[in-house]
């Protein structure tokens, strides 16, 4: 497999979301861009909050990637984005996918990495369409941590983070290292343009059966906070064909869509 993105690597920036975000309302996009950076100095996760990276520690990179599909029916892309993310790193560690689930790998609604329920990595989704008749650029932030958990979980105590894990977790023993980080960029970056590929033609319904295998919460009472609401309680029950997360109360279910939402456990 082979990418056909175009690669951008620099030192340092603000925010590799933000580079192809401007970009692409500057109509400066024209095909698939991977932008990765070694620093960046506002990273940025979901609903505006910061994402903290040490720069040795983590990949932080970003996808700009065009659908001609409108944004409507782009729904389930962060849960198949997610998906994509574990095979490539099931490629890039020599691991087969039930290697890494029985270590703990899974994903949470609707956009984070877990190992034994600890967040491993986020993503985050930003973009639109400029113009009705124009393709849809849909921008992919990735930031995965790589080493030093216990380092990171210190610098995020102050903030009542949930508790942080890190890939090389994953490996056999303390002897088997990481691969280099453009190896494993490169990895995760070709599965996401076949998983995307695959998600234009035929949408979200021909991952959801795959999605529910890596569900962290199957079964879990979970609460949904954000929006501005009060916190909607109730058991988890996957997803949706749509990737809205399935929730029951009182022997009824009701569909949460993704948002300015977040999954939490009840204690």
């Amino acid at each position: 497999m082979s990418t056909n993105c175009i690669l951008e690597r620099v030192e340092e920036t603000r925010s590799t979301n933000d580079d192809l975000l401007g970009r692409w309302r500057a109509g400066e996009l024209s095909c698939p861009v991977a932008r990765i950076a070694y620093r960046q100095t506002a990273g940025k996760g979901r609903a505006g909050r910061s994402w903290l990276a040490n720069p040795e520690d983590s990949l932080c990179f970003s996808l700009a990637y065009p659908f001609k599909k409108n944004i409507a029916q782009l729904s389930g892309l962060s849960l198949v984005a997610g998906l994509a993310v574990i095979t490539g790193i099931s490629t890039a560690l020599n691991l087969d996918l039930t290697t890494l689930h029985r270590q703990g790998l899974r994903l949470k609604w609707p956009n984070d990495l877990l190992i034994h329920q600890a967040k491993l990595g986020g993503i985050l989704i930003e973009g639109g369409q400029t113009k009705p008749t124009e393709s849809t650029w849909m921008v992919i932030g990735v930031g995965i941590n790589l080493g030093h958990a216990m380092k990171i979980q210190t610098q995020l105590q102050s903030v009542g983070a949930q508790k942080v894990a890190a890939l090389d977790e994953l490996m056999g023993s303390e002897n088997d290292a990481l691969p280099e980080v453009d190896f494993l960029w490169l990895k995760i970056i070709e599965s996401l343009e076949h998983y995307l590929t695959q998600f234009e033609e035929g949408g979200f319904s021909q991952f959801r059966d795959q999605w529910m295998k890596w569900d962290a919460y199957q079964d879990q009472a979970v609460s949904i906070l954000g929006g501005g609401k009060q916190p909607i309680e109730g058991l988890a029950k996957g997803v949706d064909e749509t990737g809205a997360l399935l929730l029951e109360q009182a022997g009824k279910i009701i569909t949460i869509h993704a948002g300015d939402v977040s999954l939490r456990v009840q204690p």
